[in-house]
């Protein structure tokens, strides 16, 4: 069991079916279509303007880890592009979580590296400040622990302690294997209203 588990089953199945998730609040985005990620974070902060600390976290990452960085909300500068995104990819990181901007869109989608971010911005960075890595960082209200999974799609980017998440597996599958029974019994012809039990008395 893994925190790639959680793919399948996307973060509204999981928010709903584990209250215990934390939403992300930040208005950080998919930088493409279909993008998702899902694994344990590795933190860290980066000074908005210099990303030494982003290249150091590529380097310590460990297979599998979701690198989740404070960029201070900037959208000043693009500290992160196609070069680290192949570097990501060549160490088996998971993707990217980043309150800031990022560059080399279109050349990162290519690459299909997850990447989540607020915006594109394509001035460059200086390289002194090494920064944080590996202390709590908070993203849209959402105090993120490395060691915290990270899940995101185009819906959301959520946040669980790893000690939950088998427990918050089995519940999201649980969740998904009903949602997969009503479908099948409203391919059948049946209402939501049939289905929920709701009846006509509800008003709806």
């Amino acid at each position: 069991m893994t925190a790639t588990d959680l793919l399948p089953l996307g973060t509204a199945t999981l928010a709903e079916a584990w209250p215990a998730t934390r939403i992300v609040d930040a208005p950080l985005r998919p930088l493409a279509p279909g993008m998702a990620l899902a694994g344990p974070a590795l933190t860290l902060r980066c000074r908005p303007g210099d990303n030494l600390a982003l290249h150091l976290a590529i380097a310590a990452a460990r297979p599998g880890q979701v690198l989740v960085a404070d960029y201070g909300g900037s959208l000043d500068s693009g500290p992160f592009g196609e070069i680290m995104a192949l570097a990501c990819q060549m160490r088996g990181i998971a993707g990217l979580v980043i309150d800031g901007a990022v560059r080399d869109g279109a050349q990162i989608a290519a690459l299909g590296f997850p990447v989540f971010a607020r915006g594109v911005n394509i001035r460059g960075t200086v390289k002194h400040d090494r920064g944080q890595i590996g202390g709590p960082v908070t993203l849209g209200g959402v105090v993120i622990a490395t060691g915290d999974i990270m899940l995101a799609d185009a819906d959301a980017i959520v946040s669980l302690a790893a000690a939950d998440l088998p427990a918050a597996l089995a519940a999201a599958t649980a969740r998904a294997a009903r949602e997969a029974a009503m479908m099948h019994r409203l391919r059948q012809g049946e209402t939501t209203l049939d289905i929920l039990g709701l009846g006509q008395e509800s008003g709806t």
